[in-house]
């Protein structure tokens, strides 16, 4: 159903390296609502979204809400925030839900769950709370990979593994590209590296291309980041509270929504 609804709203996708989608549509809804990185924080996601609401009342027309990864980790509730990602949102809005860098790191665990993993000291140990393994008491990590691997087969929702699987990597509407971490300068938006799209840290030097605005989240900062070029909403909702979301439209200025201390 998801992808068919992706189809109808921008055509056949272009797939990334190796499978991931590339979203590209010349056509502006009424407003989008980009969200930056909630990492577990299913309630300040909920608080936002009811503000979103609020604000979207103003306005005719499609609303999109588009999420910029990272609903994993470091937070208390990841395993509900992707089950919230996963239902419905009220008439009126579309929901469109971009990949993170922490979702592809937990993907990897999943199918290969070793010792001593990055994903773990990255946030992965609060995920797994949150899906009630606790791999610091010792038993989890005293099993053999293919039990730790049925641990978590018995665990995590095959349909929250399927969603993080079928996350687009970016989506470009107009001249607004939006992404998870940035963009590589000098290198065509088609031709973008999957990992970059997920893991670069953006620079102020200079716009991506004349014109293009790039809208992401991935680098944590006290206040977002409102340049001609470049928007960055990821207010770290892990460890400040705050949640960020920007306001956009065709011709208006852009305007943030947050929650949180």
């Amino acid at each position: 159903m998801l992808q068919s609804l992706m189809r109808s709203l921008f055509g056949t996708p272009k797939p990334a390296a190796p499978d991931r989608q590339r979203l590209t549509t010349p056509e502006w809804p009424s407003v989008i609502y980009a969200i930056g990185d909630v990492h577990g924080c299913l309630a300040e996601l909920k608080g936002l979204e009811q503000a979103i609401y609020a604000d979207g009342a103003m306005f005719e027309g499609d609303k999109w809400i588009v999420m910029l990864g990272d609903y994993v980790d470091r937070g208390p509730d990841s395993a509900g925030v992707l089950d919230h990602l996963m239902s419905p949102v009220p008439p009126g809005y579309r929901r469109i839900c971009l990949a993170g860098n922490h979702e592809t790191m937990m993907l990897a665990f999943l199918e290969e769950p070793l010792s001593g993993s990055d994903w773990l000291r990255f946030g992965g140990h609060q995920t797994l709370l949150s899906y009630a393994i606790d791999e610091q008491s010792g038993y989890f990590d005293a099993q053999t990979v293919e039990q730790r691997r049925q641990i978590l087969d018995n665990h995590v929702p095959r349909r929250h593994v399927d969603f993080m699987r079928g996350l687009p990597v970016y989506l470009r509407v107009s001249n607004m590209v939006f992404v998870h971490a940035g963009l590589r300068h000098g290198v065509p938006l088609e031709q973008q590296s999957e990992r970059d799209l997920l893991w670069l840290r953006p620079g102020d030097d200079a716009p991506f291309e004349p014109g293009i605005v790039v809208v992401h989240g991935h680098t944590p900062a006290a206040t977002p980041t409102l340049s001609p070029w470049r928007i960055g909403i990821d207010t770290g909702a892990a460890m400040t509270g705050v949640l960020t979301s920007v306001r956009l439209t065709q011709h208006g200025d852009p305007e943030i929504l947050q929650v949180g201390n």
